[in-house]
């Protein structure tokens, strides 16, 4: 099994992607549901044991498995994925999504939406050092799957 991790800021299209990818049949996991997390100091970290369950019961026949997720102790797991796709897009794009989207009400309030600015700057140049691809997604959200999904096969 291929395992991807698809990570990013909030606004970038991470769940959009993967319901692309689940509309076309692939098998996808969002850890912001599920038990995926817990806190600790105050910080929703990756919880270990849960994200070690789901990578192993990834069965090894070719098949893709698209992980979303984006939490600091993700650098842990990063071994275990064959690819990292970090999605990104400009600030004012960012704002404009979180201002309108009706799917999740976190970047609305005005200290949420400082902080996703604040990791703009400080964590996403993190995860582009060591992603395998970054999308800018000012595109389509099929293209986005498209161009995914060409880099991982």
């Amino acid at each position: 099994m291929t395992r991807v991790l698809i990570t990013g800021m909030s606004g970038t299209g991470k769940s959009a992607l993967l319901n692309e990818l689940a509309a076309r049949g692939y098998r996808v996991v969002d850890t912001d549901y599920g038990d995926y997390y817990e806190t600790v100091d105050g910080e929703s970290l990756w919880r270990a044991d849960r994200i070690d369950a789901l990578l192993a019961t990834a069965p090894d026949n070719g098949d893709l498995l698209f992980i979303q997720g984006t939490t600091r102790n993700q650098v842990d797991f990063y071994p275990h994925f064959d690819h990292i796709i970090l999605l990104s897009a400009p600030a004012d794009v960012l704002v404009e999504r979180l201002r309108t989207r009706t799917s999740n009400p976190y970047g609305k309030n005005p200290e949420e939406l400082a902080e996703v600015l604040d990791y703009l700057e400080t964590v996403e140049p993190l995860l582009r050092e060591d992603a395998t691809m970054e999308v800018v997604t000012t595109i389509p959200v099929a293209q986005v799957a498209d161009a995914v999904l060409d880099h991982v096969r």
